[in-house]
Parts: structure tokens; sequence; C-alpha cells
């Protein structure tokens, strides 16, 4: 935690308590999970509390999932990724401290603080999405949405090594279903429509190597009185100031003329469906639970590729179908149930 700098009246986390927390989800679920780690499951409300949540759940996945194809496009019609990371930022960041305003939670700006705010930007924010941009380009829309499905593999994986999370043989061997899922992508011959795409495939496996970095960063240093919504908040804009002067020093701005076009309906989804997700996303680890949330993982994945064979027509050979349910048994495997926040057994 912050040593010196952030106080709160509230006790700190036990080292069991920390282990326990789910990191998963582009590492958000550890972000927010210092906020609502006494959240209740919604199993215990029976099925008619859960309607509210289950669609939430459902939709929220269905829509961040179209963002694959959306990225896509807009790439492919020219915007510069750096250009589009700025607008996914700062739309965000604004929505999300607009809400923690609207409840009086306002991010806290100490030295230690920005320092926080400015990692969390660099590793979930400025650098994957640049690098996610970057590969939307040249990828399926598809085959993104697989891959950001390793970010809980890889985060446990490194919770291991920090040991801020118990060994599960379940888990370990959800990590090894994910990397099979990425071999079946990049190795097979006729796995992919071009060989030539098997370098960005490796780009965004990188991404989702910064996206879990967070999460363990958040999960070893996350303030002790920091609220979900305003801290995430800050770190958007932060990752925005930061792309600012890359922005000026490479001309990479991505305008938004009249009348919109392709790129500019992309951009606009985009930025739109980001900033209301994450809105919903924190909404949802209140009334459920964090456990509960992080299930929206699926969603995300099946729906990105679902929406790529929808929107841009994708076609996906079967190493990538076996890929994709690989990876699914993977998050099955690694993500948290509710029962182990509770007792903390190992499997």
């Amino acid at each position: 935690m912050y040593e010196g700098t952030c106080k709160t009246d509230k006790p700190e986390p036990t080292a069991d308590e920390t282990r326990r927390e789910p990191l998963a989800v582009h590492g958000i679920a550890a972000e927010a999970g210092g906020g609502a780690r006494h959240a209740a499951a919604p199993a215990t409300h029976g099925w008619r509390a859960m309607a509210w949540p289950l669609f939430l759940l459902v939709s929220t996945g269905a829509a961040w999932g179209v963002t694959f194809s959306l990225a896509r496009i807009a790439t492919t019609a020219g915007a510069h990724p750096i250009g589009l990371t700025l607008w996914q930022g700062l739309f965000g960041g604004l929505l999300l401290l607009a809400l923690a305003l609207a409840r009086r939670r306002p991010p806290p700006l100490t030295r230690g603080h920005l320092g926080f705010y400015l990692i969390c930007g660099l590793l979930g924010t400025a650098i994957p999405s640049v690098l996610y941009f970057y590969a939307a380009a040249r990828v399926p829309a598809g085959v993104l949405s697989i891959t950001i499905a390793m970010v809980p593999m890889l985060t446990f994986a490194a919770a291991l090594l920090f040991r801020i999370d118990r060994l599960s043989w379940g888990r370990v061997f959800g990590i090894l279903c994910g990397l099979v899922a990425v071999l079946f992508i990049v190795l097979p011959e006729s796995s992919l429509p071009d060989r030539a795409m098997v370098p960005w495939v490796l780009l965004a496996v990188l991404a989702t190597v910064c996206y879990a970095g967070e999460g363990i960063y958040v999960a070893l240093r996350r303030p002790a009185d920091s609220d979900p919504a305003a801290t995430v908040g800050a770190m958007l804009l932060m990752a925005s100031v930061v792309l600012v002067p890359v922005i000026l020093a490479t001309d990479t701005f991505v305008p938004l003329g009249f009348p919109w076009g392709a790129l500019e309906w992309a951009v606009i989804g985009i930025v739109a469906v980001n900033a209301l997700s994450y809105a919903v996303f924190y909404h949802l680890i209140q009334i459920a639970g964090p456990v509960f949330a992080t299930q929206m993982a699926y969603v995300v994945t099946i729906a990105g590729v679902a929406w790529g064979i929808v929107i841009l027509g994708e076609q996906h050979s079967v190493w990538v179908w076996g890929a994709l349910v690989l990876v699914l048994a993977g998050l099955a495997l690694v993500t948290p149930r509710a029962e182990d926040g509770e007792n903390g057994e190992e499997t």
C-alpha cells in the first residue's frame, strides 16, 4: 500500500484478504476490489434479485465486445492508435470522475496518489490500448477478443510470483489452457488468414501482459482510501495527459470531422461504449460483488468473436475456434469462486 501517503480510518486489509481479492478483467476488478470486498454475491438473494445484475452482466459484456470490431473499423479507416487511445482515456476518465464527484468522492491528489494514477494509466491504458489498436488494423476482431481473455490468467500467474495469491492447481491448469490457446493461433499454418498477422497477435498478447501488470500493481499499491470510480477516472485522464505531448510530437491526433463517416462513428462508438461499460461494471461490483462481475470476461470474449462475424463477416479456422474453447475453459478455472473469497481454501 502507500506508505505515509494514504491515511484512512478503515483498517488495512490483511495479507489473506489481499490474496483472495479477484484480479481479473483488464485489471479492473483488482482496482474495484477494495471498495467491494464485502459486497454480497447475488446467489444469496435468489433468482428474482439476480435478474437485474444478470441483465447488466450480459448486456454490458455484449456491448463491450463490439469495441474490437469498432477498433478494426476505426484503424483501417485511418485512425492512428495513439490518437484513438487519447479519445478513449479522455471520455472514459471524464465520465467516471463525473460519477465520483456526483457521489462526493473526488480522487485524492497527493504526490503518492498522482504517482499511482500515472503508473496505472501507463500500464492499464496508454501502453496496452495503443498496442491493441495497432494490432486491430491487422488482426481479426475475433482473434483480438480471444487474446484479451488471457488477462485473468496472466494476472494469476504474476500473483503467484509476487506471493499475493495462493497456489491452486486448477488455476495453474487454466493458465496452461490460455497458453495453449495462443499457440493454437500463432503456430499452425492454417490458423490465421495470413501468417503476417502472427507478430501482431503477439503484440496483442504483450498488451495483456501490461493489463496483468496493472492488476498486480493495484493489488500491491492501491491507496487504502481509494474510490473505484474516482481512481480509474483519474487513471484514464492521467493516461490522456501522458499521450498529449506524444501526439503533438508525432502528429497523430484523430480529428472528428463532419459529416461523420465510418471512422468518426467507430471512434465515437469505442469511447462511448468503453466509458459506459466502465461505469456499469463498477455499478455491478457494488450491487453484486466483484466475483460475479468478473464473469463479464466470458461475455466480452464470446461477444467479440460474434460481433466480428456479424459486422465484419469474419471467418475463423478450426484452430481459432479451438483457441476460443481453451480460453473460456481457462477463464472458468482461473476466475475465483465466491466461496474462495470466504474461506480461501486451495483447490
